[in-house]
C-alpha cells in the first residue's frame, strides 16, 4: 500500500474547513466541494491558484516552509497535524520502501520496565504499535489471552493495531473502542509521515484496511494525532470494569520506542489493578518455589 501524499492531505484538510469557518462569505451559490475551494485556500494562504492547484497534485516540487504554515493556519491544523504536513512536504514523491530490521527495546528502556515491578502495568512498544517487552501485569491488563513471551518471538510478536482491528477479544476487552480506534489510526498516519520508506508500516496498514471496514474508514478521514496520554476505559474479563490512564514516556537514545504506563483513573479502578497485580505475583510464587529448590538440589 502506498503511504500518503503531501496532495492528498491537503485535499482532506480543505474538505474539513468551511467557508464560514475561514471567515469567507458565501452568497447562496451552489458549491461542489465539502470545504473550501483551491482557490479560496491559495487566496487566505498568499499563494496564486495555480500554485497551490501544482502543489496539490504533487506538480509544484519543494514547497517552503513558510507556505506550508501559512496553509497550516488556515486549516487550522493543531501541532501534530502541522508536523505531519511538514513531514509529507520533505518527503519524496514516490519514495522506496525498505524493510527495516526488526525492532529491539533499548536496555535503558527495559531497566526501566523492570523497575517498575507488577504494581504498575507497563508495556514497551516499537514504532509500528508492537509489543517489544511488557512486565507481568501489563500483559495482564491488555492481553492476557496473549502468550507473555509471544513479544521474544519475531514470528509471534504482538501488534497491538493488529489486535485492536482484527481481535474480537481486545475489541471486547475497551468500552470506549471507538474513541480509542481514531486515536490508534490518527497516530498510525503521524507514524507514516514521519517514516515513508517503512516497508513494514505501509504492509500492517494496507493489512488493516484490507481486512477491517472500521479501520478502512477511519483511514480514509485523514485524521493526525500524537497519543502520549488518555482513557482506556475497561471491561476486563478477570478483573471487571477499570477506568485506566495511560501515559508514554520516550526515551532520547530509541525515540521511536514508547514505554507506556498504565495508572487507575478512580478508587474502584486502583482496587481492580492492585487485584490484577496481586493475582500475577502469586501466580509466579510456584515458579519461584520450584527454582529454588532446584538451584538447592544442584548445589
Amino acid at each position: 500500500m502506498e503511504l500518503e501524499s503531501l496532495g492528498a492531505y491537503l485535499k482532506t484538510r480543505r474538505d474539513r474547513v468551511t467557508p464560514a469557518d475561514a471567515g469567507l462569505r458565501v452568497y447562496g451559490t451552489a458549491r461542489r466541494v465539502p470545504g473550501l475551494r483551491r482557490e479560496e485556500l491559495a487566496q487566505l494562504a498568499g499563494v496564486s491558484a495555480g500554485y497551490y492547484t501544482r502543489l496539490e497534485q504533487g506538480q509544484a516540487g519543494t514547497a517552503s516552509q513558510q507556505v506550508l504554515d501559512a496553509l497550516a493556519g488556515v486549516l487550522q491544523l493543531d501541532p501534530a497535524e502541522t508536523a505531519h504536513l511538514h513531514n509529507l512536504a520533505r518527503q519524496p514523491a514516490t519514495p522506496r520502501l525498505i524493510r527495516p530490521r526488526p525492532e529491539r527495546p533499548h536496555p535503558r528502556v527495559l531497566t526501566l520496565l523492570a523497575s517498575l515491578g507488577e504494581a504498575m502495568p507497563a508495556v514497551i512498544l516499537g514504532r509500528r504499535g508492537d509489543v517489544l517487552a511488557w512486565n507481568r501485569t501489563g500483559h495482564a491488563l491488555v492481553a492476557e489471552h496473549v502468550d507473555f513471551d509471544a513479544p521474544h518471538d519475531l514470528a509471534r510478536r504482538p501488534s497491538i493495531p493488529r489486535m485492536f482491528f482484527l481481535d474480537s477479544l481486545t475489541r471486547d476487552l475497551h468500552r470506549n473502542w471507538d474513541e480509542l480506534a481514531r486515536i490508534h489510526v490518527a497516530y498510525l498516519r503521524l507514524t507514516a509521515g514521519r517514516h515513508p520508506t517503512d516497508a513494514r508500516l505501509a504492509e500492517l496498514i494496507g493489512e488493516l484496511a484490507m481486512r477491517s471496514r472500521a479501520f478502512a474508514a477511519l483511514w480514509a478521514k485523514g485524521d493526525v494525532a500524537d497519543c502520549t496520554v488518555g482513557t482506556m476505559r475497561l471491561q476486563h474479563p478477570t478483573v471487571g470494569r477499570a477506568d485506566v490512564d495511560y501515559q508514554v514516556w520516550l526515551q532520547p537514545e530509541s525515540p521511536d520506542h514508547r514505554l507506556e504506563v498504565y495508572t487507575p483513573n478512580d478508587t474502584a479502578s486502583a482496587d481492580a489493578l492492585r487485584l490484577l497485580s496481586d493475582q500475577v505475583v502469586d501466580q509466579q510464587k510456584p515458579e519461584a518455589v520450584h527454582a529454588g529448590a532446584a538451584q538447592h538440589l544442584d548445589r
